[in-house]
């Protein structure tokens, strides 16, 4: 039997989502994995009080843990911080998902129920048959397109949502990554890891997903961190050379 399924939620001021996501997630994941679960939310010191709230859920949610980090230094570190913890005790896989419900935490099951079979690295995906976006504009859904057609070409893979951070990895693939030499902080984090499990030998799974707009809070993504993105990726395929 394989380690419990750990689901990594970073979170930097989302006091309006907290407790519905950690919630929503816990009740999927007590069906969905009979080898056991838990929460770990991952707090970058957020003035709101996400932290606060998350450790006060912890009373109400026995598999819920919360990692408080001092620095808010980008989604790849907080990411990473998360990864180790699980790693660390013993989890069998290991998934990442927004903690705004743009990620539908119903979806979990079908990601874990893909790395239990044929995938490595099962990845929500809004761009095969099946998936999509809601309540975008469509510059919004153009840039993110774009993105992933450039991360491919440049990359030379077949994945089509490149960007997408929706995942559930098998424990050995984190491991096989040495993930203390990943570079990125921001949204590039997400190219980098697939592309380093597609390097390694690890098959890559897209599960078609529907993404939707955050309803409560705001956004994270700024031009720098898209800019981080695009300068990252020819750097990624010229170390996988």
């Amino acid at each position: 039997m394989r380690g419990a399924a750990w689901l990594i939620l970073p979170t930097f001021d989302e006091a309006e989502n907290i407790e519905a996501i950690v919630r929503a997630a816990d009740a999927v994941l007590a069906a969905a994995a009979p080898e056991g679960h838990r929460i770990l939310v991952v707090d970058d010191g957020s003035p709101d009080g996400t932290g606060r709230i998350a450790e006060a859920l912890c009373a109400d949610v026995p598999a819920l843990r919360v990692l408080h980090r001092t620095v808010r230094d980008g989604l790849g570190p907080a990411y990473l911080a998360g990864f180790a913890r699980a790693l660390e005790e013993g989890a069998g896989f290991v998934m990442e998902m927004d903690s705004d419900f743009s990620h539908d935490p119903a979806d979990l099951a079908r990601l874990l129920a893909a790395a239990r079979g044929e995938a490595d690295v099962a990845l929500g995906s809004r761009y095969v048959r099946g998936g999509g976006v809601s309540d975008w504009s469509r510059t919004r859904e153009l840039i993110s397109r774009g993105g992933s057609w450039y991360s491919r070409r440049v990359l030379g893979i077949g994945v089509r949502d490149v960007t997408g951070g929706y995942k559930c990895f098998r424990a050995e693939v984190l491991r096989a990554l040495d993930l203390p030499s990943v570079r990125s902080h921001g949204y590039a984090f997400q190219v980098e890891l697939t592309y380093r499990a597609i390097r390694q030998g690890f098959r890559v799974v897209e599960v078609p997903i529907t993404f939707r707009a955050r309803e409560h809070g705001t956004s994270k993504m700024t031009w720098r961190i898209a800019a981080e993105a695009v300068l990252m990726v020819p750097g990624l395929r010229q170390r996988g050379r």
